[in-house]
């Protein structure tokens, strides 16, 4: 059995859509505790998305013995700072005047478990830099984007309207979604080849 230990829509979509079949068991855990903690004792936005995604996973392994979990976790990083995702329209503006003109990281982990045991786990980064986009522009994106941008730990979508954004993009397009999927992809081969083939019993 797979198990992803995580809500995020945008994860769902693209392990579906690779074929593969799999429950969805979202962990409880207190993420902002849980980062403000790691923070403190000087972690940085990769650490903090591989922890994040390790907790989820293993929460989920401890109540589902003998599944392979996947754990998935992804954090914005503007220089020593992790942004999170805008409550409303109003912190989406301002979470995007922050990042005008400047280059942020995003940091996708993701990791499988088996019984509480880490089998595997991979953090991927990419590097984004935004345009000095004018108020006029940050609106018309917003108003075209609607409610979807709330749902992004950046406030914007390189798959929309958000893309006008932005002046350069490095780095894998399933890691900026939030999923190192390849390497995920690569694991699965490895550690549970069967999962792959698996068919949907619904």
């Amino acid at each position: 059995m797979l198990i992803l230990a995580s809500s995020s829509p945008t994860r769902k979509a693209l392990l579906e859509k690779a074929g593969l079949h799999f429950a969805v068991m979202p962990a409880p855990i207190e993420e902002r505790r849980l980062e403000a903690e790691l923070l403190d004792a000087g972690a940085d936005g990769r650490d903090v998305a591989m922890m994040l995604a390790r907790h989820k996973a293993e929460w989920v392994s401890e109540r589902h013995p003998g599944a392979l979990v996947i754990g998935a976790d992804q954090t914005l990083a503007l220089g020593p700072e992790l942004l999170h995702k805008p409550e409303d329209r109003d912190a989406a503006i301002a979470q995007l005047e922050r990042l005008r003109g400047k280059t942020h990281r995003l940091h996708a982990a993701a990791t499988l478990v088996r019984d509480g045991t880490p089998l595997w786990s991979e953090v991927e980064t990419a590097e984004l830099t935004m345009i000095e986009f004018s108020p006029d522009e940050r609106d018309h994106v917003l108003d075209l984007e609607g409610d979807a941008i709330l749902g992004s730990v950046g406030g914007y979508r390189l798959e929309g309207p958000s893309i006008r954004l932005f002046e350069t993009v490095a780095g894998d397009y399933f890691t900026i979604l939030g999923l190192p999927l390849l390497p995920l992809l690569a694991a699965l081969r490895d550690l549970a080849p069967e999962l792959l083939h698996a068919q949907d019993r619904n």
